[in-house]
């Protein structure tokens, strides 16, 4: 229930926190400290239910009321990772966003390692290859995965680390990554349209600047061009009131450069330097 108690905080007296775990004894240790908790805030703002990620439809929970799921290693242990993904989605209001920390991998892991009970009970054999999990998110409605942070795992379970090796899996790396994922209209890529943001400096607890993503961080006070993207998950969700907006959608200018994927062809100088394709015209 730690997260929980965090959570009830930062959202205050007029706010809900709900916690959802599987087994009886996490659920028994969070709502022991329920009392405690509620006379130290003035407030008793948090409830606790039992069931499972990929079940979240079979709690009494309203469809597009959370602003904001939070998760903190636990998605790798759900078996069903894709339909833990679309409970999310369904439970988030418009605008709304899963905000999740977890583990993952550099390549798939082999159906041996993902079998080994010590591997899962280090949330290493849960994990998931981080280009399956972006294209599940956008499969499932999350259309553009945001990376907010990451890290390397070093493993120091002797155990574990030879299992790997002697598996042929030497290659096989793991990583922490925060991710937020936004319940929005979004596009496939993130295309400009020529708009900025000023970010204003009153999110609590960052006056100077805020960091959006892993690429996106604001200074106060200064112009920062943006993507499409971008613009709407700020412009479209809780954070609006904390930022000044430059821009409309009425012209765009093409992929944005640094923010997506380029485009593959060769500029028109770079082709009549080199000569490729200059004369004819014609597909290979």
């Amino acid at each position: 229930g730690r997260d929980v108690y965090i959570a009830s905080q930062l959202v205050g007296p007029t706010g809900k926190v709900v916690g959802v775990d599987m087994t009886d004894e996490q659920l028994a240790v969070a709502t022991q400290h329920q009392a405690y908790q509620a006379k130290q805030f003035g407030y008793n703002n948090v409830e606790f239910l039992k069931g499972y990620l990929e079940e979240l439809a079979d709690l009494p929970l309203e469809p597009e009321s959370f602003d904001v799921i939070i998760s903190n290693c636990v998605i790798n242990l759900c078996t069903d990772k894709e339909a833990v993904l679309k409970e999310c989605l369904k439970l988030l209001k418009p605008g709304g966003e899963l905000y999740f920390s977890d583990v993952y991998s550099n390549r798939r892991i082999p159906q041996t390692l993902q079998k080994d009970q010590v591997m899962w009970g280090e949330c290493l054999s849960g994990a998931l290859y981080w280009n399956d999990f972006q294209n599940m998110a956008r499969k499932v409605g999350f259309t553009d995965p945001r990376l907010v942070e990451d890290s390397p795992i070093t493993i120091r379970n002797a155990g574990v680390e030879r299992l790997i090796s002697e598996s042929g899996n030497d290659s096989l790396k793991f990583f922490s990554a925060t991710y937020r994922l936004w319940k929005l209209d979004l596009e496939p890529h993130c295309e400009d349209y020529g708009q900025a943001v000023f970010y204003k400096g009153t999110i609590d607890r960052y006056p100077s600047g805020w960091l959006l993503d892993k690429h996106h961080y604001f200074e106060a006070g200064k112009s920062h061009p943006v993507c499409g993207n971008t613009y709407k998950m700020l412009h479209d969700t809780r954070l609006k009131e904390h930022f000044d907006f430059v821009g409309t959608w009425d012209r765009h200018y093409g992929i944005f450069e640094g923010c997506g994927s380029s485009m593959p062809f060769d500029s028109v100088k770079s082709s009549a330097s080199s000569g490729k394709g200059a004369a004819t015209g014609g597909c290979c």
